[in-house]
């Protein structure tokens, strides 16, 4: 798998929501090509023509999510979790070879006002959509416990941990490369994607403090690393 670099393609499934679209920004704003995917053509170019005039410059490209994704080196799922599985199963088949699909998805459901996480047979999130992927491709567990409203706002710093695991070593390393080219973002390794369950946990109780004190910026930094 070859380095990280500013050439690499990266693509968004759910690249119209406010996570896609703010992760989205915060790349092309440090010269990643990115490309926001959609199941309409037309509402992809509508986000993406958002997103240019907030950046002032023509930096993100729009396509179709099959053609989205057979043009990426990078797919970042941004989706909710509830159509992560549909949309995997949907689009498997246009993965080339040694793509690398990064998981932000987390499994969370709002009871009585309160945030619970959804227990997966599997672990978590990304360790079931792992298993739809085609042989070869390689997930990554990664953005999890940053908030969407804070990415998207670009007058803010995110000044926080990313918190990156995987059973692919050389896909991991990758995208803690992508994740070094965004200020104030730190990525951590935390091991193999048995850890991604710990993850979502963490983001859930991050969403759980934004309700409890009514902010939407709670996120973590590890100290003494």
């Amino acid at each position: 798998m070859k380095p990280m670099s500013k050439t690499t393609t990266v693509g968004f499934l759910g690249g119209t929501g406010i996570e896609g679209k703010g992760l989205a920004l915060r790349l092309a704003r440090v010269g990643v090509p990115v490309s926001i995917g959609s199941r309409s053509r037309e509402r992809a170019r509508e986000v993406s023509r958002e997103l240019n005039s907030q950046l002032g410059r023509e930096l993100i490209g729009a396509a179709e999510n099959r053609e989205m994704i057979g043009a990426s080196e990078i797919v970042i799922l941004t989706i909710p979790f509830e159509q992560a599985p549909a949309a995997i199963d949907a689009y498997r088949d246009c993965f080339r070879p040694a793509t690398i699909l990064v998981d932000a998805t987390v499994p969370v459901k709002f009871l009585s006002g309160q945030v619970r996480l959804i227990e997966l047979p599997e672990g978590s999130s990304s360790e079931s959509l792992a298993k739809r992927l085609p042989p070869g491709i390689p997930l990554v567990a990664a953005f999890k416990t940053i908030p969407a409203h804070v990415l998207a706002d670009l007058r803010a710093a995110l000044e926080c941990d990313v918190f990156v695991c995987s059973d692919s070593a050389a896909a991991k390393t990758k995208i803690m490369e992508l994740i070094r080219l965004v200020p104030d973002l730190r990525p951590v390794d935390v091991g193999g994607l048995e850890a991604a369950g710990t993850l979502e946990r963490m983001s859930a109780l991050a969403i759980g403090i934004n309700r409890r004190y009514r902010i939407n910026s709670a996120r973590f930094r590890v100290v003494g690393l």
